[in-house]
């Protein structure tokens, strides 16, 4: 199967999808028979371009990594925007990779509407369009007979995902508990390392994790958006950012962690969705966790998701929750799923 990609974006995910596929394509081709090509990338500042032929991946990487931009890489066509990129290069997966807006889905939402309705297949990481408006895109995906892949919505290239909607689809999902956001994590790991918080936020910015605004990570967005898209994916409701009681880890102090490792327990920002006197509920907040829970252990910048079951029990995944090698994974098992 050919799969020409049109990417919006050329970010991290972006690239480590592209290094992906300059290592694995031959893989790709001979196991799963996938001809997996970009043919065309729209990026805000890096540049647009496209060719029906497709680009060497490598390329892209080394010309992106010499000048700074793609604005100069040979190519047939240059300068169009995301939706003359979606209309006019002849790709059948649109890759959604543009900046996350948790509060309209915009602009990812207009592009993934303008390629499902042109039958085209879509894969994104992109928590906005999940989180909010994923009953309508699927819907747009059966009736043009596209299809959609959200799997590094959640924990990056870690199957959550599928494991939830598939292989556990017969077992019975009764309850979700998740480690969703590494940028909390590892802040949580640090003040039980010693630090305060403003100094463990500080250092997880340095690092990479953490935003220069961190209010997404820190005050339970991002966790709630990946709650909301597990409740609607894996248990079939219809919840909104909204209907999850959210709750940050900045009133989190160090008395209250010392206090925990007194008693043998951590403090984990923990994303939650349970049945209440018969509704499904979703919160995040910060939880106190026994030894004996399967998410005490789960240190750093990890993401860990734990499903009850009626047939089986607890399962449990740990995994990276960013990432653009993994991320750029998640993309290409979203590709993978379409067959």
């Amino acid at each position: 199967m050919e799969y020409k990609l049109a990417m919006i974006g050329f970010g991290n995910v972006g690239q480590g999808l592209a290094e992906i596929l300059s290592k694995k394509a031959p893989l790709l081709r001979e196991k799963f028979g996938a001809d997996i090509r970009i043919v065309a990338i729209c990026d805000l500042y890096k540049g647009s371009i496209a060719d029906p032929k497709g680009f060497d991946p490598q390329a892209l990487l080394d010309h992106l990594f010499d000048q700074g931009d793609l604005k100069e890489f040979p190519a047939a066509d240059k300068g169009w925007d995301a939706r003359e990129t979606i209309e006019n290069s002849d790709a059948n997966v649109l890759v959604e990779l543009s900046y996350t807006d948790l509060k309209t889905g915009e602009p990812a939402l207009s592009h993934m509407i303008q390629a499902l309705t042109s039958g085209m297949n879509v894969a994104t990481t992109n928590k906005g369009p999940a989180a909010l408006h994923f009953p309508k895109l699927l819907e747009l995906s059966n009736a043009y007979g596209g299809a959609i892949g959200v799997e590094g919505t959640v924990m990056s290239g870690t199957p959550t995902l599928a494991l939830g909607m598939d292989m556990l689809a017969a077992a019975g999902v009764t309850r979700i508990q998740g480690i969703l956001n590494g940028t909390t994590n590892y802040i949580l790991g640090e003040m039980e390392n010693g630090a305060d918080y403003a100094d463990a936020l500080k250092d997880a910015q340095a690092k990479g994790y953490a935003e220069a605004d961190p209010a997404g990570d820190v005050d339970g967005f991002d966790a709630a958006a990946k709650v909301v898209i597990l409740a609607n994916l894996v248990m079939g409701q219809s919840m909104t950012m909204e209907d999850v009681k959210r709750i940050g880890i900045s009133g989190v102090t160090r008395a209250q962690i010392q206090s925990a490792q007194a008693e043998n327990q951590r403090w984990k920002l923990v994303g939650t969705l349970e049945n209440v006197h018969g509704r499904i509920r979703g919160s995040v907040k910060p939880v106190k966790l026994n030894a004996t829970h399967p998410l005490y252990g789960v240190g750093g910048a990890t993401n860990a998701i734990t499903f009850s079951t009626e047939l089986l029990g607890e399962i449990t995944l740990i995994g990276p929750g960013a990432g653009r090698i993994e991320t750029g994974y998640a993309i290409i098992s979203d590709i993978l799923s379409f067959g």
